[in-house]
C-alpha cells in the first residue's frame, strides 16, 4: 500500500520575506472570487490550525537541565574504568612473549603508559584462545608475560603467540614469592612496580551565539486584518504582526533546541569560507550537539535486520550487551520516530499470547466493549527498563522527518538516553558535581544573562529610536554538555 500526497498539500513554510498578492484577498477583481460584487460572502474569520502544535521544543526540558556559565568554553572530566584491561598485539612469539599495548585506542606509541606491573597475574586472549600469565617486565607501551605451565585450561593448549596477533590483556591479581618485602621493588613506577594512579578523560565544548529578528513598519502594525489569528505563543486578535512575531519567537525557540541536537564542531581548514564568515579559526566555531556527541563518543546501532530492526528482540539484546560493557544504567528513555515506535509495539505484542475472545496485552484484558490498546509505553528486558516516547522532531515533515524521508540509507530512528545523573569533576569550579547526563550551559553573569534575550527597538509602542518600525531581536549563547556519552545509543 502506498500513500500519495495531494498536489496542493500545505507542507511548505508559508513565511516569506516579501509582500505577495497571495497573502491578501483581492478586493478589486470581478467575479465570484473577488469582492467587486453586490453579494457578501460567508467569511470564516478564524484561522484554521491544520498542523496542531507546530513546535518541536521540549525534548531537552524533559531529559536535561540548564545551568549558567561565564566562560567561552566548558571543560569537564569523566572517570576512567576501575580495572586494568588493554588491547594490543603480540610483539614476539616465544615462551616469554611481549604484548605491544594500545592504551588510548589510537596507536602504539611510547606515550601509551599502562598500569600493568611486574608480578601481576593476567589473562591474555587472542582469537585462538586465552592463557593465564605473570608479568615479568614492563616498559611504557609494552609488557612481557610468562605463561603459567598449565595445559588444557582456558584453551591454553591451542593458544597462539604468533607475532602480530590481536590480543586483550586483563589484570586479575598478582603473585609474589615468599619473604619479598613490599612489591619487591621501589615506589618508583620506572622499575616495574609502584602505584597505579587513576586517570580521567577531559572533554570540552563551547557555546555558540544564536540570533533571530523580526521587523514591521509602524503603519502595518496599526493595520487591522480580516483573519482572526492564533498561534503557539498565545497570540490572538486581528493584528497580523502579532502572529508573525509570535511565529518568529516559536520558531526561534525550536532553533535553540534543534541546534543543540544537530550542531557539529568546526574543523580548521585553510581559506575556509566558514572561518571568513565567522571571523574565527575552525577550532573556535561550531559546537558539539547531541547527535554528534553520541556518534563520536557513544554507541550507534543500525539494527540486525535493517531499518526498523526493532521488530525483534535481537537488537535490544545487542544493546543490552553493550550497556553491560559500559555504565550498565538500568533505566533508559527511548525517543523514537513513528515507524520505530510501531515496530516496537508489534514486537512486544508478538511476545504476548492471545487470549480467547480478545487480544491480551500486559496485565489487562481487552474486551469488545472497550477500545483496543495496541501501544506500549515501555518494557523490561533483563535488568533494564526502557520507556518509549514518540519524538516529534523525527516525525514532522518540516523538521528531521523530511530529512529522514530523503536519506533512507541511514535515517535517525531514535536515541536512547540514560535516566538519572552522573558525577563529574568540573575543572572551572574545582570540585565534583552531580548533574544530569544532558544539560544546557548558557552564558550569564550578575549583570547579563544570555539564556534567552528578547528586546524591542523602534518607535512602535515604547519609543527607543526615530525608526518608524518595530524591531524584535532574539539572542542566546549556549551549548549542550553530553556527559557519559558511552551510556547513550543512537538508533539509525
Amino acid at each position: 500500500m502506498a500513500i500519495t500526497a495531494g498536489g496542493s498539500l500545505n507542507s511548505v513554510p508559508a513565511s516569506k520575506k516579501q509582500t505577495l498578492s497571495s497573502n491578501y484577498i483581492d478586493f478589486t477583481s470581478s467575479g465570484t472570487k473577488g469582492w467587486a460584487q453586490q453579494y457578501l460572502p460567508d467569511l470564516m474569520e478564524k484561522e484554521a490550525e491544520v498542523f496542531g502544535n507546530r513546535t518541536i521544543s521540549g525534548f531537552l526540558a524533559q531529559v536535561g537541565a540548564e545551568e549558567a556559565m561565564s566562560s567561552d568554553q566548558v571543560i569537564w572530566s569523566e572517570q576512567s574504568r576501575l580495572h586494568l584491561s588493554y588491547t594490543g598485539t603480540i610483539n614476539t612469539g616465544t615462551g616469554v612473549f611481549t604484548v605491544l599495548l594500545d592504551i588510548d585506542g589510537n596507536d602504539f606509541s611510547a606515550d601509551d603508559v599502562h598500569g600493568i606491573r611486574i608480578n601481576d597475574m593476567v589473562i591474555v586472549a587472542t582469537a585462538e584462545g586465552t592463557i593465564k600469565c605473570i608479568c615479568s617486565a614492563v616498559s611504557d607501551a609494552t609488557a612481557t608475560f610468562k605463561p603459567y605451565e598449565v595445559e588444557n585450561i582456558d584453551d591454553s593448549s591451542t593458544f597462539s603467540t604468533a607475532s602480530g596477533a590481536a590480543a586483550t590483556v586483563l589484570v586479575i591479581g598478582s603473585e609474589y614469592a615468599k619473604g619479598v618485602k613490599g612489591q619487591g621493588g621501589t615506589s618508583s613506577s620506572t622499575d616495574g612496580y609502584g602505584t597505579v594512579k587513576p586517570t580521567h578523560k577531559s572533554f570540552t565544548n563551547k557555546p555558540i551565539i544564536i540570533k533571530d529578528y523580526y521587523e514591521i513598519s509602524g503603519s502595518d502594525a496599526s493595520q487591522v486584518g480580516w483573519v482572526e489569528i492564533s498561534g503557539e505563543e498565545g497570540q490572538n486578535g486581528y493584528l497580523w504582526y502579532l502572529k508573525a512575531e509570535g511565529d518568529t519567537r516559536a520558531r526561534y525557540s525550536d532553533y535553540l533546541e534543534m541546534t543543540m541536537l544537530e550542531a557539529v564542531k568546526g574543523v580548521d581548514v585553510a581559506n575556509d569560507v566558514v572561518e571568513t564568515l565567522l571571523g574565527s579559526s575552525g577550532a573556535t566555531h561550531g559546537t558539539e550537539g547531541l547527535f554528534a556527541a553520541v556518534e563520536t563518543r557513544g554507541n550507534v546501532t543500525t539494527g540486525v535486520t535493517g531499518v526498523n530492526a526493532a521488530t525483534d528482540l535481537a537488537e535490544f539484546d545487542a544493546i543490552l550487551a553493550e550497556f553491560d560493557s559500559q555504565g550498565a544504567i538500568e533505566e533508559n528513555m527511548m525517543f523514537v520516530n513513528r515507524s520505530t515506535s510501531l515496530a516496537m509495539d508489534d514486537m512486544l505484542a508478538a511476545m504476548n499470547s492471545y487470549g480467547a475472545g480478545g487480544t491480551s496485552y500486559g496485565v489487562f484484558n481487552n474486551s469488545e466493549d472497550m477500545a483496543l490498546n495496541l501501544g506500549f509505553s515501555g518494557f523490561r528486558r533483563g535488568s533494564y527498563d526502557f520507556y518509549k516516547s514518540d519524538f516529534r522532531y523525527l516525525n514532522d515533515k518540516a523538521t528531521r522527518g523530511g530529512i529522514n524521508s530523503r536519506n533512507t540509507v541511514s535515517p535517525v530512528r531514535g536515541i536512547i538516553i540514560p535516566a538519572g545523573t552522573s558525577s563529574v569533576y568540573d575543572q572551572q569550579l574545582g570540585k565534583n558535581l552531580t548533574r544530569p547526563f544532558l544539560h544546557v550551559r548558557y552564558r550569564a553573569s550578575q549583570t547579563e544573562s544570555r539564556k534567552m534575550k528578547t528586546w524591542v527597538t523602534g518607535s512602535v509602542g515604547a519609543v527607543t529610536s526615530d525608526l518608524d518600525a518595530m524591531q524584535v531581536h532574539y539572542l542566546s549563547e549556549r551549548c549542550l554538555i553530553t556527559q557519559g556519552a558511552n551510556n547513550f545509543m543512537m538508533m539509525k
